[in-house]
C-alpha cells in the first residue's frame, strides 16, 4: 500500500511539473525565420519560411530549461522570385510533395554567457529536412523579456547557424565558366523570433 501511495505521488508531482510549464508562442508581426545562401559565390540571396510553427516550454526565467521545436512548411519558401521558389519546391530541392516539413527538434540546451541582455546559448537539436535528419547545433542570444504596452510578456531572440545543404540531399547545382558554383553548399540559417507568454 505505501509502495502504491508513493507511486501515486509521483505522477501527481510529474502532472503538476508538466502543467505549471510555461508555454510561450511566437508573435508572427514581429518573427522571421529566414535563411541566406550564396549565389555565384559573389552575392548573398535570402529567402524565409513564411508557414511555420514554434513550440517553447520553459519556467525559468532565463530560459536555460526550455524545450524548443521548430516546424516549417517547405511549401511556404519565398525567396521573392516566383521562378526561383517554385524550383525550390521541386525535386532539385525541398521536394515539398514528398517531404512537406522541415523539423528541428531540440535535445540541448546549454548557456555560454550570462551577461545582462546578452545572454548566449548554444542549441543542439535533431533537424530533418528531405526526409534525412541530422544533429545540429544553433548559436542563441536572448536579448531580453519585457512587458509590452497591453501588458502581455514578450521575450526576443536570435538563432543562427550555417548548415551543409549536402549533408541533407539536397545537391543540385551548376558549374559555371569560370569555375564557380551557381549555389553554396553552406546555408546560413537567421531566426529573429519574438515570443509571447501564453497566458491562456
Amino acid at each position: 500500500m505505501k509502495k502504491f501511495t508513493t507511486l501515486i505521488g509521483v505522477l501527481l508531482i510529474g502532472t503538476l511539473g508538466i502543467a505549471q510549464e510555461k508555454v510561450w508562442k511566437v508573435d508572427p508581426i514581429h518573427s522571421r525565420i529566414s535563411f541566406n545562401v550564396t549565389h555565384l559565390l559573389i552575392t548573398e540571396v535570402t529567402g524565409q519560411f513564411k508557414d511555420y510553427m514554434v513550440s517553447i516550454k520553459s519556467d525559468k526565467t532565463d530560459f536555460s530549461d526550455a524545450i524548443i521545436n521548430f516546424e516549417m512548411s517547405t511549401k511556404s519558401v519565398d525567396t521573392g522570385n516566383e521562378r526561383r521558389d517554385k524550383h525550390l519546391r521541386s525535386e532539385d530541392f525541398f521536394n515539398v510533395e514528398k517531404y512537406p516539413k522541415i523539423v528541428f527538434k531540440g535535445i540541448r540546451l546549454k548557456k555560454v554567457s550570462d551577461e545582462k541582455y546578452k545572454k548566449a546559448y548554444k542549441l543542439t537539436g535533431y533537424l530533418t529536412m528531405n526526409g534525412i535528419t541530422k544533429e545540429v547545433t544553433l548559436d542563441v542570444k536572448h536579448a531580453g523579456t519585457v512587458k509590452d504596452m497591453d501588458g502581455k510578456t514578450k521575450a526576443g531572440f536570435k538563432v543562427t547557424g550555417v548548415i551543409d545543404r549536402y549533408d541533407f540531399g539536397l545537391k543540385w547545382n551548376i558549374a559555371t565558366e569560370t569555375d564557380t558554383w551557381a549555389v553554396s553548399k553552406e546555408v546560413e540559417i537567421v531566426c529573429n523570433l519574438q515570443l509571447m507568454l501564453d497566458d491562456a
